[in-house]
């Protein structure tokens, strides 16, 4: 499989209901740095198994759009905006945050990710804009 078909693979899966996510797609070693209107994190390997264990708590469904997704060798390079329909209202999809993210792929794996992710706005329709779905 190429680094970006398993990019695409994991925004893909339903990572809101799936438990197998991170044992399926991260490295045992992997690490993501990833900067947010919240600061900075470095997360590993059991901080990701944290993480989307709390999102299966919390979100019903979650899905990406993508502007970009470009490949060059085992780097995978995602700008896009997350979606989520919460358990409180699953009949009610809303943008959460718009993302850019560097992915590094080692061992058919994600190995390293750099991410930058800030809270979407619906209210600002020049930023939604940029963000609309491309065909990629």
């Amino acid at each position: 499989m190429t680094a970006k078909a398993l990019v695409k693979a994991f925004y893909e899966s339903d990572l809101a209901n799936d438990a197998t996510i991170v044992p399926r797609f991260f490295h045992k070693d992997c690490k993501m740095h990833w900067n947010s209107s919240h600061g900075f994190r470095l997360l590993n390997y059991n901080d990701i198994e944290d993480f989307f264990e709390n999102t299966r708590k919390s979100y019903h469904n979650i899905r990406f759009e993508f502007t970009h997704l470009i490949e060059a060798d085992a780097l995978v390079t995602s700008r896009h905006t997350l979606f989520a329909n919460t358990i409180e209202d699953p009949n009610f999809e809303q943008p959460l945050a718009h993302y850019s993210t560097i992915w590094e792929v080692k061992d058919n794996k994600l190995y390293r990710g750099y991410e930058i992710s800030q809270q979407a706005n619906e209210m600002d329709l020049e930023c939604m804009n940029s963000y609309a779905e491309r065909k990629i």
